[in-house]
């Protein structure tokens, strides 16, 4: 890390694997904007960083808000002079064992609302704080389900949405080379969190290593890549 003092958005963070990451970040020396639904699940997450003795500071923010997207990456930048990183973490899984043939067309919206389109408005509302100061890491929490090479059945949407967010963050990658700004995806695997259905085979501190790599990388660093535990994977 420079002596800049970095600053990273990293939304959903008040739990699971968006919290291990911020806490990652936080202890490389970043400061960490830590985000919930709710003013309250945000401060009190921040909270208990600091406690840690931990740079951090709370923000509410709705992925599926344009509002709440715009307002937090614009406070941030306005509050900190600067805008550095942003994990894009915070996601939902909600048709497991759905089918494409028949499927819940709601459950479909609510899933690419928030996997895809959470993902894109963030990416959009804090890319001009990162042109700024010609700096910026992006990192898209991804999913092998959502890679040609493990495509299968179930958790349509959830599948469908994650594939999507590797397209767009190749795209974005190819956009943003010249401007100082890297994006890549990651898996985290199988984490123990709320998604895992029970399935675990990692803890969300193991899991955060390779979001904070990637989101402290240097300028000739990787860009527009699928990584899980630091190792490339296929689309």
């Amino acid at each position: 890390m420079s002596e800049i003092k970095r600053v990273a958005v990293v939304t959903g963070s008040n739990r699971g694997l968006g919290n291990a990451i911020a806490q990652g970040l936080a202890r490389e020396g970043v400061h960490v904007v830590v985000t919930a639904r709710t003013e309250e699940a945000a401060k009190g997450a921040a909270e208990a960083l600091r406690a840690d003795g931990l740079s951090a500071s709370g923000h509410q923010l709705d992925t599926a808000d344009p509002a709440s997207v715009a307002r937090v990456m614009a406070d941030v930048g306005y509050e900190h002079g600067r805008l550095d990183i942003l994990i894009n973490n915070a996601g939902v899984a909600i048709d497991r064992g759905q089918e494409a043939s028949n499927v819940d067309m709601e459950k479909v919206r609510a899933t690419l609302d928030i996997n895809l389109m959470g993902v894109w408005r963030s990416c959009t509302a804090a890319i001009p704080e990162m042109k700024k100061n010609g700096y910026g890491r992006i990192v898209n929490v991804t999913s092998h389900m959502g890679t040609f090479g493990e495509m299968g059945l179930g958790s349509v949407s959830y599948r469908v949405s994650k594939a999507a967010v590797n397209a767009l963050t190749c795209i974005l990658a190819a956009e943003l080379k010249n401007d100082g700004i890297l994006v890549n995806a990651a898996s985290p695997g199988k984490v123990n969190t709320r998604l895992a259905y029970g399935k675990a085979t990692h803890t969300p501190e193991q899991a955060a290593d390779t979001f904070v790599w990637l989101a402290t990388l240097p300028a000739d660093g990787p860009t527009g890549r699928l990584f899980f535990e630091r190792q490339i994977l296929d689309w």
